[in-house]
């Protein structure tokens, strides 16, 4: 009797002896047949492999990107943008971009870029003390980019707010030693140079961040709210000085030009009278000179010549009545007044 048989010829599954056979004869060719069919799978499950190392093994850096690498989570090269090739499964890439310029709002926060804009003021970022103990609310903005990757990316942590505390500690140390005035009108823009070089030194030598500070811009400096009347007539009164200074300046450079011209002028008109007189005066002595000579050589001729030209000259201009010789003996003598041109009454020629 065959092993778990019954007394009917069955085994306990109720099955006859050879109905398992056939049962085993299936499963013996069903792993025949996939040992024939072995070769291909293998095929296919190295295609599928080596598709799976080409996949995770290329990526590509933007232009604006650089890769930095990390190979079991240490940082072991940098690469330039383009295609590259990492060991699937074993490194990672990291894409910071370096070429995008961030900005980093303190001491306010935009709600809606708008437009209309609007704004939020962070009073705790915002308010600071100046050097003459006076305080003051300060806006501004930091703009950065990356231009350490690995100092970036491993330094340290928190990026945003590590890089807002240092801004806003800077920004206090400067707003500190400087007086509101300065702070509040012509000292601006020395404010934002120092204030982004001390922030560029903690970057540096404190957190090396691997940070370029681009720009620090105060966006609104504001005086404290109980006296911003005052603050606000004193700016006033600041900038009518600095309009009458302009004016005096445009009067004055308007001014000396014309009056330095017309002393060129006069100047050139007395040394033109000048010559000209030089000169009439050398021709009146040369025109003398040569009568001189002639009267020398007949003073006779030349002394009647002389009087005929000088009384020619001078009774030309005149009226005149000529009596000659003794006809003048029985005329009365008169003097002829004249009066706007004309004769008075009386009078006769």
């Amino acid at each position: 009797m065959a092993w778990y048989e019954d007394g009917n010829g069955s085994d306990r599954f109720g099955k006859k002896p050879q109905e398992v056979d056939i049962v085993l004869k299936k499963v013996e060719g069903f792993f025949n047949d996939f040992k024939k069919s072995l070769p291909g799978l293998g095929v296919l499950i190295v295609v599928i492999v080596v598709g799976m190392i080409v996949y995770g093994g290329f990526y590509t850096v933007a232009p604006e990107e650089v890769g930095v690498v990390k190979r079991f989570g240490k940082a072991v090269r940098v690469t330039k943008p383009g295609p590259h090739f990492k060991v699937p499964f074993i490194e990672t890439v990291l894409k910071p971009k370096v070429t995008t310029v961030h900005r980093l709002e303190v001491g306010f926060r935009t709600i809606d870029p708008g437009p209309p804009a609007r704004y939020r003021r962070v009073a705790e970022e915002a308010n600071m003390l100046t050097g003459d103990e006076n305080i003051v609310s300060v806006e501004f903005i930091v703009q950065f980019k990356i231009k350490d990757p690995f100092d970036f990316l491993f330094n340290f942590r928190d990026k945003v707010n590590t890089i807002k505390d240092a801004a806003e500690a800077s920004m206090r140390e400067i707003v500190g030693k400087t007086l509101i005035d300065n702070v509040l009108t012509e000292g601006r823009f020395q404010v934002q140079q120092e204030t982004k070089a001390l922030l560029q030194k903690i970057l540096d030598e404190r957190y090396k961040a691997g940070i370029a500070v681009v720009a620090v811009q105060l966006q609104d400096v504001l005086p404290p709210e109980p006296v911003s009347d005052a603050f606000k007539d004193v700016a006033s009164a600041r900038e009518d000085k600095e309009k009458t200074i302009k004016q005096s300046e445009g009067f004055r450079n308007d001014l000396i030009p014309k009056a330095k011209g017309g002393a060129a002028k006069l100047i050139n008109e007395a040394m033109a009278y000048k010559e000209s007189t030089i000169n009439n005066a050398k021709g009146d002595a040369s025109r003398f000179l040569q009568v001189l000579a002639e009267y020398r050589k007949a003073k006779d001729v030349t002394r009647k010549r002389i009087y005929l030209e000088t009384m020619e000259e001078i009774l030309g201009k005149v009226d005149k009545i000529i009596i000659e010789g003794n006809a003048g003996g029985n005329l009365l003598p008169y003097l002829p007044l004249r009066r706007g041109g004309k004769i008075e009454k009386g009078g006769g020629k």
